[in-house]
């Protein structure tokens, strides 16, 4: 999924994420970028909640995750790690999924994801799931349980699609289901006015950060702070005030807002006038 509106600053995002290596389309490159970008840029919802709109265009997204040392959420991550794999040579096939998070209730395509293809193999690439996602790209194999530190995944079949699940208290939960059908931007601009501006959104409706490393999870949703550092090691925190917050999403996540900010702006619409590329 190209985009043509402005051209990929590749060495100033692999300054971003520290990432010094070589660059060719290999297994073992995608499986470094993808550590790398998922331990470096944040996922977090906060534009939305001091009122900000949320831009898929490949210019807004340097200007915010790369350049401003900003995180996102999916659409913003993985668009951008998108035209990174596109501009190293990957074959790259965007897709959509339906966030379970443990949940059965049916739920729209609101989270993106990518199909990377290398030496013949298919790999799911992830690099902007907010709970608890991949560290690592996946070979899309049925019911091959894949160890990444201290958290297990594996992909099973549903009907004609696919289900990511990671093990949780010894018992396999459902992260988000998918099928192999390509997405085009308009589609993500459509999920993505819904998400940053729909009232019954939860990015909406609370706050969101996390970072990962291979050590431990750092969530903090709202004022409660918890560290995942894998099965039976979760601790859980609650801030005190909005000062202990600013503190936290500085020291813990690496954002920095001036003293006094909140979050609790109403989200604005979306204006766009892009074309599709697709």
């Amino acid at each position: 999924m190209p985009d043509n509106t402005l051209p990929l600053n590749l060495d100033a995002y692999l300054h971003r994420i520290d990432y010094t290596v070589n660059r060719r389309p290999t297994i073992d490159v995608l499986n470094a970028l993808h550590l790398a970008h998922a331990t470096h840029i944040p996922f977090e919802n906060l534009d939305i909640l001091l009122g900000r709109p949320i831009r898929l265009d490949l210019a807004s997204l340097q200007a915010k995750l790369v350049a401003g040392h900003r995180g996102g959420y999916c659409f913003e991550h993985n668009l951008l790690f998108n035209a990174v794999l596109d501009s190293l040579g990957y074959a790259v096939k965007p897709l959509a999924a339906r966030v379970r998070l443990g949940e059965p209730r049916l739920r729209a395509r609101t989270h993106m994801l990518l199909l990377v293809t290398v030496d013949g193999m298919p790999m799911i690439a992830d690099v902007g799931f907010g709970g608890g996602g991949l560290l690592h790209p996946m070979p899309l194999v049925e019911a091959q349980a894949v160890r990444q530190y201290a958290w297990d995944y594996r992909f099973v079949r549903e009907g004609s699609g696919w289900v990511l699940q990671s093990l949780s208290d010894a018992q396999w939960m459902d992260l988000y289901t998918f099928t192999l059908d390509q997405q085009y931007r308009i589609d993500y601009e459509v999920a993505n006015y819904y998400v940053s501006t729909h009232p019954d959104s939860q990015f909406t409706r609370g706050l969101f950060v996390q970072q990962a490393t291979p050590e431990a999870r750092y969530f903090l949703h709202a004022d409660t702070l918890t560290i995942d550092r894998g099965p039976g090691d979760i601790t859980v925190g609650t801030l005190a005030d909005n000062d202990a917050r600013l503190a936290v999403l500085a020291e813990t996540f690496n954002l920095h807002f001036p003293p006094g900010t909140t979050f609790d702006h109403a989200p604005q619409p979306i204006v766009t006038r892009e074309k599709d590329p697709a």
